[in-house]
């Protein structure tokens, strides 16, 4: 067994080195580390060139939930560091769900390599270092990739995610909003792509326009908009990702056997040119957790640890009240006991709001090579709470698996900033080969609920049914070419969708309530 599982609570300063053998600044850190609780341990103290291996850098386990950041240039070692964490936090217990984007985190599952370099560096911060594999389910979105499929219904994705993901303007968020709000109250079932396409199509009808006409209406020119986008999203290969089964977020809440945490890694490698697109899906699962699970105040160890790689493409050109709803449901899921790490290559990434939220930093290297970067280097050092040492000369300075460190003590208040050589991860340092992955996605007992979509009756078809037995008019003499009558008007004529809608409308409507990201579920 690894020590991250069996290494006792440090409960001195220096774990084990008195300390009056310490300088002052450095002792004071010390103690700002020493938990009595479980926690993870990060690895030892830097101090004036010097690594101190018997003064322990931990994180409280019941600090996991107060959010945090893991910052730094390419190459510092930000993954390793969230491996790191990962096998720590499923060691002890609690489950954790990766954004494996690069496609360089499903090594988790396997034991490490044993080489020089990890010998190095577990002898410098006195680790007892073993190689370890940590219980893993690999999913991708919609089965695009590696990984048992991860789908959402169109209905519980929401309109505010998919506006993003759309690249709709405010007003166009809005009236998507007022199309989910029809569907939700007339029972008109939103699974995948063509059910939201065949509603829009009615709405834009002559009596379908009556029908949202007293709260806002929507116009031609908004209704064609979104079809569009709609259209061009599906070119790009994504209808796959909606529809059913829908994935249970429950599915990131559990353990294994032996009762570590399960590790979910989303592999993500084969829609890297979708930013948008899995950086929304994220949230939304995000959302889905928050919206399920119960109230729990303050734990002793958080339900789940969840984790945003690349985390900028999250909040790139995001509009004001996407903003607004990931700030509250990240100050908000904190109760429900889900933590939450970005990691990111700079703060500035993250929203001024979001960030002040965050109570755990690991911050790797920094680059100072242009004016802007300087800039970046000096807002991130006033990020940080006072601290003895010169932070832009150590930002600059950290080597790789080198890091700046504050999180969170056991009653709450910031721990003194340390600069920290961080413990070597024991699983794998990189991607399983490709038939060991093939051979863990279908050995999973997760890939037979998830794999075969399904298509059920939804709007599309209940659209399309009532045009079925709309009668046939009769035929006015003609006085010149006339157009066959389209699908919409052959719809709206039928007096079997008025008598559907008003039937089952009502009470299937009642049944979908939606969170603050516009997400809604269905209990299964």
């Amino acid at each position: 067994m690894s020590d991250s599982e069996s290494a006792p609570a440090a409960t001195t300063p220096g774990a084990g080195r008195s300390a009056s053998a310490l300088p002052p600044e450095a002792a004071a850190i010390a103690l700002g580390y020493a938990a009595t609780g479980p926690a993870l341990d990060l690895g030892a103290l830097l101090w004036d060139g010097r690594c101190l291996p018997d003064v322990r850098i931990r994180v409280p386990l019941a600090a996991l939930n107060r959010h945090g950041l893991v910052a730094g240039a390419t190459g510092t070692g930000k993954t390793k560091t969230l491996q790191l964490i990962a096998e720590q936090l499923s060691a002890q217990g609690v489950p954790v769900f990766l954004a494996d984007v690069k496609g360089d985190l499903s090594g988790i599952s396997a034991p490490g390599a044993p080489g020089d370099q990890v010998r190095a560096r577990a002898d410098e911060v006195r680790q007892r270092w073993t190689a370890t594999g940590f219980p893993a389910e690999f999913y991708a979105l919609g089965g695009i990739g590696t990984g048992i499929p991860v789908r959402a219904t169109v209905t519980s994705f929401g309109p505010v995610l998919l506006a993003k993901v759309l690249q709709l303007n405010r007003t166009q968020e809005q009236s998507l909003g007022l199309i989910f709000h029809y569907a939700d109250t007339k029972g008109l079932e939103l699974f995948d792509l063509k059910d939201l396409r065949a509603v829009v199509a009615f709405l834009t009808s002559d009596e379908g326009r009556a029908e949202l006409k007293e709260i806002g209406g929507l116009s031609t020119a908004t209704a064609g908009v979104i079809l569009r986008s709609l259209t061009a999203f599906e070119a790009q290969g994504t209808a796959g990702f909606f529809g059913e089964p829908e994935f249970d977020t429950a599915e990131l809440l559990r353990t294994a056997s032996d009762g570590r945490g399960l590790v979910s890694v989303l592999e993500l490698p084969a829609v890297q040119d979708r930013p948008a697109l899995f950086s929304t899906f994220l949230m939304w699962l995000l959302a889905d957790l928050f919206h399920d699970l119960p109230e729990v105040g303050d734990l002793d160890r958080p339900k789940l640890v969840f984790f945003f790689d690349e985390a900028h493409l999250l909040f790139d050109g995001a509009s004001k009240a996407f903003l607004d709803s990931i700030t509250q449901t990240v100050r908000l899921i904190r109760s429900k006991g889900v933590g939450v790490f970005f990691v990111t290559q700079s703060p500035k990434d993250v929203p001024s709001d979001v960030l002040g939220q965050l109570g755990n930093r690991v911050q790797h290297a920094l680059r100072a090579f242009t004016p802007d970067d300087q800039k970046a280097l000096r807002a991130t050092v006033k990020t940080f709470p006072d601290s003895p040492y010169d932070l832009e000369e150590v930002l600059t300075g950290l080597g790789t698996g080198e890091a700046v460190v504050t999180v969170l003590s056991e009653r709450g208040a910031p721990t003194p900033v340390a600069a920290t050589r961080l413990r070597a991860p024991e699983s794998l340092m990189g991607p399983l080969d490709a038939a060991a992955l093939d051979r863990a996605v279908s050995a999973s007992p997760g890939y037979a609920r998830y794999a075969q979509a399904v298509d059920r009756e939804s709007a599309y078809e209940k659209l399309t049914a009532a045009r079925a037995t709309a009668p046939t008019a009769p035929r006015a003499p003609a006085t010149g070419p006339k157009a066959e009558p389209s699908m919409v008007e052959q719809v709206v004529g039928s007096g079997m969708f008025k008598s559907l809608a008003r039937s089952i409308g009502t009470q299937v409507g009642r049944e979908i309530t939606r969170s603050l990201f516009g997400t809604a579920k269905r209990r299964r």
